[in-house]
């Protein structure tokens, strides 16, 4: 009997541990079961700076999408010439406070500017207007379809209102940021999207069949890198006539930056090919007979994604910035249309910035867009770098 309860006791413990080393095992097993994106996704999710990227991205995305719901005013209506931002307080009159925010309407004081010599602009606090949200405004059609009136933010009885300030034609800064960010985004995304695609592609062809075909191929890609691009993008400003309908120069300037941007990312690509080719299952494949277009298709393009990925959402800063680049040396669209290079051309004067330094204000947004994208794709290097 004794020896029962013993036996019986020791044998306690040994279950205990078998059960926890299958709990242990459990999550492994599920994790060996996941799919590729998933395994990233899990491991993009503990990134701190990537989610925070990935959620700015997808903010400034959405902006751009919705900008004539987002934006309080139409940004090509006139007010008040370089008016000061307007900044929401909440003190309601003299001395009286509220829970609602307001702003104060902007009048002309005595005094003027010491170097422009303008009549300087003061807030009237006898006339407060208060803000609120999804406020009738200014009319606009959903996507060119649907009409409607709802502003996300603004002035409650309908009056202008200024969070960035005026430019030189009194137009709305705020509001012109929010609709500049949809052209310059179309241009980087559009850009980025051929890149990636004749990179892509001329790197796995070029790095996959070699010999004299990848030979001519690396020479025609030497000479691409070898053209001085700030040069030759000042060059290309002539050929552009002024009178230019505004969707010509959009092609010419996407043709012009995509011509000179895939064959850096088709070298990269290329040195990846030439790694995988000599891997065990790729000559398998080649040994059962598959075709050449499946082997890429099927083998390699899957494993050099991981690299393109990465680079396209490094990429995507750097067109943003070449675009407002070009814009602030006089080659950017032509109005109507709105873009955050053709804003900063109003600050081609260093009398305008000093004076009127809300002028800047398309500045801050090309930031957040590069850190906002930088943030994503360095999120993203680390979680697929482990896969």
């Amino acid at each position: 009997m004794m020896d029962t309860d013993v036996i019986a006791i020791r044998a306690e413990p040994v279950v205990s541990d078998t059960a926890e080393a299958a709990e242990d095992i459990a999550p492994v097993s599920r994790g060996t079961n996941e799919s590729y994106l998933a395994l990233v996704w899990r491991r993009l999710r503990h990134s701190r700076t990537g989610m925070f990227g990935l959620t700015l991205v997808a903010l400034l995305i959405l902006m751009a999408a919705f900008a004539e719901f987002i934006a309080p005013m139409d940004p090509n209506a006139s007010s008040i010439s370089f008016a000061a931002p307007q900044v929401p307080e909440f003190i309601n009159g003299p001395g009286g406070f509220s829970l609602r925010p307001s702003v104060y309407a902007l009048v002309e004081s005595e005094q003027l500017d010491p170097v422009t010599f303008q009549p300087l602009l003061k807030p009237d606090l006898t006339k407060p207007q208060p803000l609120g949200f999804f406020v009738k405004g200014a009319s606009y059609h959903v996507f060119g379809l649907l009409p409607a009136e709802t502003h996300l933010l603004g002035s409650l009885d309908g009056s202008p209102v200024h969070f960035l300030g005026t430019d030189k034609l009194g137009r709305d800064i705020f509001s012109r940021c929010v609709y500049g960010a949809r052209i310059s985004l179309m241009i980087a995304l559009t850009v980025v999207l051929i890149v990636t695609l004749v990179g892509t592609t001329v790197g796995i062809v070029s790095g996959y069949f070699g010999g004299a075909f990848d030979r001519w191929m690396q020479r025609f890609v030497e000479i691409v890198l070898a053209f001085p691009q700030l040069p030759l993008y000042l060059a290309l400003t002539s050929l552009i006539p002024v009178t230019a309908p505004t969707h010509l120069f959009l092609a010419f300037l996407i043709a012009v930056v995509s011509a000179l941007g895939w064959a850096q990312l088709s070298r990269e690509v290329r040195g990846k090919t030439l790694a995988l080719a000599r891997i065990e299952y790729v000559r398998a494949a080649i040994a059962i007979g598959a075709s050449d277009r499946r082997i890429m298709l099927q083998h390699i393009l899957p494993n050099v994604m991981s690299h393109v990925i990465v680079s396209v959402t490094l990429a995507v800063p750097s067109i943003v910035l070449l675009e407002s680049f070009l814009g602030f040396l006089g080659f950017a669209v032509k109005p109507p249309m709105i873009s955050w290079g053709l804003m900063l051309q109003d600050t081609a004067n260093y009398s305008v910035i000093g004076s009127y330094p809300w002028m800047m204000a398309p500045v801050g947004f090309v930031l957040i867009t590069v850190f906002a994208f930088n943030a994503l794709g360095d999120g993203l290097r680390d979680a697929i770098d482990p896969y």
